[in-house]
């Protein structure tokens, strides 16, 4: 969309037609509400936040695919009405003491409706009962602290039990810092629990959303039997300008993308959103996983 029609679009629907708008001062034509716009941290190509909501948040441009919230993707990737939570009234303490700590999870829990960073539980896609877990990157950029470690080694257990496929949608800048070891401990128990649900023959699929990075993509996001990612995001552990600055050599543009992992080997494919539930569906039954009997 041109700049100079985009302006014009964006100042006729929030200051209604022209003959109000010219009864209005400058100062108040100005006033531009936050969520109003979208702009593509790929492409930089800006659209009405609505518009792209309506489309679950894919840039028309580039393909780039945005976050969203884990009620939103637990909507459309599950069958209506079969998602039940499991674990969901789990909050994390303060082991370390870690100044103001309290307060910041209080203040998400009121802000977000979440009780840590990650929901868990059990659905069926397209009738094939599965246990899935989605994190979410409003609740502490969905870090990984004590209680999302637990969440998702209580979800690999679940689906270990049940001989159930587990599938798991990534989504963190890594371990949470405000726990200190206890986060970094989160990585080996969570490593473990998916062992254990490969050696009694289950399924497990990651699905690497943006951004996945830090202790998350080096522990359970990457030991997916079949390693999904949308497209367009960002995938790594430490940031480029670390890694940069480490190796003293410029790293190419699209690094830590998932094109660029998919070429690497590091993920299996590419898949977008509009078609991850039948991707993921069609995955299952390949593996020898049924529709549930009614």
């Amino acid at each position: 969309m041109a700049l100079e029609n985009l302006f014009k679009v964006v100042t006729t629907r929030f200051n209604g037609n022209t003959e109000k708008n010219e009864k209005k001062s400058a100062e108040d034509s100005s006033k531009i509400p936050d969520d109003l716009l979208f702009k593509c941290p790929r492409c930089r190509n800006v659209v009405f936040e609505d518009e792209i909501k309506a489309v679950n948040m894919v840039c028309p441009n580039c393909g780039y695919h945005g976050r969203l919230s884990a009620s939103e993707r637990i909507a459309i990737t599950v069958d209506k009405d079969s998602f039940h939570e499991i674990d969901g009234n789990m909050q994390s303490k303060n082991p370390i003491d870690f100044p103001g700590y309290d307060e910041k999870q209080q203040s998400l829990r009121e802000k977000t409706g979440l009780k840590d960073a990650i929901i868990t539980g059990e659905a069926t896609i397209r009738g094939i009962p599965v246990v899935i877990g989605v994190m979410d990157s409003r609740y502490m950029m969905a870090s990984m602290g004590s209680v999302v470690g637990e969440k998702i080694t209580r979800a690999f257990e679940l689906a270990t039990e049940k001989k159930k496929p587990i599938i798991l949608f990534a989504a963190s800048g890594g371990a949470r810092m405000q726990e200190g070891i206890i986060s970094l401990m989160q990585m080996a128990k969570t490593s473990g629990a998916a062992a254990r649900h490969s050696q009694a023959g289950q399924l497990y699929i990651t699905v690497l959303t943006d951004p996945t990075t830090g202790g998350v993509t080096a522990s359970f996001a990457s030991l997916g039997d079949i390693i999904i990612a949308e497209p367009k995001v960002l995938i790594g552990f430490a940031g480029r300008r670390v890694i940069e600055d480490t190796i003293k050599q410029r790293l190419p543009d699209d690094f830590q993308l998932a094109e660029f992992l998919l070429e690497k080997g590091f993920v299996d494919m590419i898949v977008e959103r509009k078609k991850m539930r039948s991707v993921l569906s069609h995955i299952m039954k390949l593996h020898g996983y049924e529709k549930e009997e009614s």
